[in-house]
């Protein structure tokens, strides 16, 4: 009998038997569908091709705990579903911190003209000890509001590319500023933005 033949439940028996062909075949049933879920969500190629494939090693991580007499399409689309809204999420964290920084730094009034100026000095003082590359990318991404493939096509870079430096950059910049602490109220805003951004 060819694995195509299986019913879902005989494929969710297999899998728990470790067998791969069944694995294969869960894979290549239903991942183009899901895919195509998670895009919509997503509106990112790479980020949604990295969800994706963090469900399949779920499913082969919890395979054990799955039911095989319930439908394993209702389990992958949930799943991969909440993956997608924890990354939303995750997104959303990120701009949001970067746009109330930048907020505050536009609105503040005279009396808040110190705390402005010490933020934007320890910043200032931050970027430039990253990378030029990694320093164009913090602007574009998060200072100008750019995505990822537009900071990516721009400087010619992978998408991925423009993650990792990304992420690299902000770490770079929080342990600069642990470092050189300068009023604790600064100190503190900085630091608190920059967690929300990891």
């Amino acid at each position: 009998m060819r694995i195509e033949d299986y019913s879902e439940s005989e494929l969710v028996a297999l899998l728990q038997m470790d067998n791969i062909k069944a694995f294969d075949q869960l894979y290549k049933k239903y991942h183009a569908q899901i895919y195509n879920n998670i895009l919509r969500l997503l509106k990112d190629a790479d980020e949604s091709e990295n969800i994706l494939q963090d469900l399949f090693i779920t499913l082969w991580e919890k395979r054990f705990s799955i039911d095989p007499q319930k439908p394993i399409a209702n389990w992958l689309f949930q799943v991969s579903y909440n993956k997608s809204i924890t990354q939303l999420k995750k997104n959303l964290k990120q701009s949001l911190a970067f746009k109330q920084i930048e907020n505050d730094m536009m609105l503040a009034d005279e009396k808040d003209v110190y705390f402005r100026e010490a933020k934007i000095k320890i910043l200032e003082e931050a970027f430039v000890k990253l990378s030029p590359q990694k320093r164009k990318v913090f602007d574009l991404c998060k200072i100008q509001g750019k995505s990822y493939e537009e900071t990516a096509r721009e400087l010619n870079i992978s998408k991925h590319t423009v993650k990792e430096y990304l992420s690299v950059a902000v770490k770079a910049v929080k342990e600069y500023v642990e470092q050189h602490p300068v009023n604790n109220v600064v100190f503190i805003y900085i630091i608190v933005a920059l967690k929300i951004m990891l």
